[in-house]
């Protein structure tokens, strides 16, 4: 008996009977750019194993000028057919179901030769579209049939049509970038006419034994965007000229309010697919910020979704499904909605990863094989590199002791947890503890290592983390000075604040005294749209508040600081360091570059800007300066002549970086 009974409810989707109500959505990994199919085949074979219903693949362009960036992947020749086999043969094998999208760019391909209904450039592009004129348009439609009749020989399962996002076939349907007066352009009958066609003529190419999924725009979150009879005439229009099921797309890429940031409440627009599933006969499929088993059965049980999407958490844990099927939902790897190896990754040309699990898209050259050797390994330090290298070498077959100071697993990520904005964190942690129970780890708290405690271990590993760097600013009596960490772990701080420091954990500082504890608008999804201005698209075309979102009154005045010059937060993550400028913008947090630092009195903080010295009238500093390697056992093994591994902050400590510091020590447990 399982024990989440809506979602391993077989379902019937065209001529596919699928074992549950699963499906891995569309993510651009950038493997099918690497040119190695082997690879890219067992990135799908090893979650086809874990069990997922259905799987689509990343965004495959149907031409060049619709890629979403020079060298982008497709479907454009016969040699891609056969590359394209190889991935669906071991999908095949492997017992899964997967389809293929195609995905026009439209204006947002980075490109020179991009197309668009006008010639309105992106905000998130440099390149001005070409308008297209009729026969271009007719070349698209051709170029995307073509796509999808190549998708069927390669052996995919069917297509899903990328109709949302702000990608090329939501362009037309909104006079936000479709300023046409043809036939393609004006009123919404013409608007809509090119993804209906689209459809129809994939339809007619493909036959009914080949499914057809449309990726739907449920809310734009632009200026003159859709408005919901819209968004449900095009629904009612798709379906009748044959698609087979809908799943949900939320926003538009340029779109100034997030939807799959950490910071975005859970399941937080899976109102709008329920919504949908009212106004059309087909399946319909949630989306956005669903992590957890639990989550989406609630969703189906609720009769919101027949199916349920999620991609992310099945870069977090390709077994997320057969987990949750024979009760180990607690060991399900979290998604924590990071964007840090995924997203950023992908804008950044790299291939993607998971912060949480190294071997997302290394399948092929990470590998935990059991040990011939069992060895007795010592790591020192709970944070995210210890307990993934205890993790790792015991789950390898080797004796592992993690000793760990204070009295309780998780390092850094303990204080990460408490900031608004962050709160899965709190299930990486348990999942961190979960998994060292299961893996028999001993785990030795309030226990600070010494040389003699490990040096009868074959292996030693130090992970000891970060202290914080004092940046050596004069400050006389009567000044009131905190660290972050102690400002994280509830010291008083008074209405008053400068922030020494704007790296990520000066913004989490800065966010965590705005709202104060328990006041998350991630866990408030009524505060939270209204905070961002995020309405109902039957109300507000295109979903956005005429007001544009109306923050609570916050806590505190707080000025954040950073001695380097230019504006706050440039080397936050690139697809999330925008919503944090962004909020605290909001609340009036003034954030300066360029400060000098002259000393910390009663009466606040003596600092030159400008060419102006002056005195900030503030009752508290916290200080975000950064912080240092914590080698001071690392000191006492050399002093000693006992070997030992040194990774995550211990061995470099820009800023936190829990992805490196997970990736090392995986890597490091990999190879003892």
């Amino acid at each position: 008996m399982t024990d989440y009974p809506h979602l391993f409810q077989p379902i019937r989707l065209a001529h596919l009977t699928l074992p549950n109500r699963v499906v891995m959505g569309s993510m651009h990994t950038g493997l099918e750019e690497t040119g190695d199919w082997n690879r890219v085949a067992e990135f799908y074979a090893t979650r086809a194993r874990g069990g997922i219903g259905l799987m689509v693949t990343g965004g495959m362009a149907p031409n060049a000028e619709g890629r979403v960036f020079p060298g982008a992947a497709g479907l454009f020749t016969p040699k891609d057919s056969a590359n394209h086999r190889t991935v669906t043969d071991r999908v095949h094998d492997a017992g899964g179901r997967i389809a293929m999208q195609i995905l026009h760019a439209g204006r947002y391909a980075y490109g020179r030769d991009c197309v668009a209904p006008s010639a309105i450039k992106s905000p998130i592009s440099p390149f001005r579209p070409r308008e297209l004129d009729a026969a271009g348009i007719e070349k698209q439609v051709a170029d995307m049939v073509t796509a999808a009749t190549r998708a069927q020989d390669a052996g995919y399962d069917g297509v899903e049509v990328m109709g949302s996002e702000g990608y090329f076939l939501n362009q037309f349907l909104v006079t936000h970038t479709n300023r046409r007066t043809d036939d393609w352009g004006g009123s919404y009958q013409n608007r809509m006419r090119l993804p209906v066609e689209v459809v129809a003529r994939i339809r007619r190419a493909v036959g009914r034994d080949f499914l057809l999924v449309y990726r739907i725009s449920l809310i734009d979150l632009v200026p003159d965007g859709s408005s919901w009879d819209e968004i449900a005439t095009l629904a009612r229009a798709v379906q009748a000229a044959g698609a087979d099921v809908f799943n949900s797309g939320i926003g538009w890429h340029e779109a100034r309010v997030p939807t799959i940031a950490t910071s975005v409440p859970r399941a937080a627009f899976v109102g709008l697919t329920a919504r949908l599933k009212g106004e059309v006969t087909i399946p319909v499929i949630a989306t956005n910020r669903i992590n957890r088993p639990e989550m989406a059965e609630a969703i189906l049980a609720a009769g919101q979704a027949d199916m349920v999407s999620m991609a992310r958490p099945f870069l977090a844990d390709a077994d997320f499904v057969a987990k949750a099927a024979t009760g180990r939902a607690a060991e399900i790897a979290p998604c924590i909605a990071c964007n840090q190896a995924c997203l950023d990754h992908t804008f950044a040309g790299k291939v993607s990863s998971c912060l949480v699990n190294p071997r997302a898209c290394a399948e092929t050259e990470l590998a935990y094989a059991p040990t011939a050797s069992p060895k007795r390994i010592a790591v020192v330090g709970a944070g995210p590199a210890g307990m993934m290298a205890a993790m790792v070498a015991a789950e390898r077959g080797h004796l592992v002791t993690l000793f760990e100071a204070s009295g309780e697993v998780g390092g850094q990520m303990k204080l990460a947890r408490v900031v608004p904005g962050k709160e899965e964190f709190h299930g990486l942690v348990d999942w961190f503890k979960a998994m060292l129970l299961l893996r028999r780890v001993e785990v030795l708290l309030n226990t600070p290592a010494t040389p003699a405690m490990i040096d009868a271990h074959d292996e030693v590993i130090v992970a000891t983390g970060v202290r914080p760097r004092e940046p050596e600013i004069p400050a006389s009596g009567g000044a009131r000075v905190l660290h972050y960490l102690d400002v994280l772990q509830g010291a008083p701080v008074g209405r008053r604040v400068a922030i020494i420091g704007a790296g990520g954990i000066g913004f989490d500082v800065a966010e965590f005294l705005l709202r104060g504890p328990g006041r998350s608008a991630t866990l408030d999804a009524i505060r939270w749209r209204r905070e961002w201005g995020v309405a109902d698209p039957a109300v507000a075309r295109g979903g956005l508040t005429p007001d544009g979102g109306r923050p609570d009154v916050p806590e505190r005045t707080i000025w954040l600081l950073q001695r380097s010059p230019g504006a706050p937060g440039k080397g936050l993550g690139k697809t999330t360091g925008w919503i944090h400028r962004t909020r605290l913008k909001q609340r009036g947090v003034q954030m300066w570059g360029g400060v000098t630092y002259h000393g910390i009195t009663a009466q606040g903080l003596g600092i030159s800007r400008d060419g102006l010295t002056e005195t900030l009238d503030v009752d508290t500093v916290v200080l975000c300066a950064g912080q240092v390697p914590d080698r001071r056992l690392a000191d006492g093994l050399i002093a000693k002549g006992i070997p030992f591994h040194l990774i995550g902050g211990a061995e470099r400590a820009d800023e936190l970086d829990a992805k490196r510091a997970i990736d090392q020590g995986a890597r490091l447990a990999a190879r003892l």
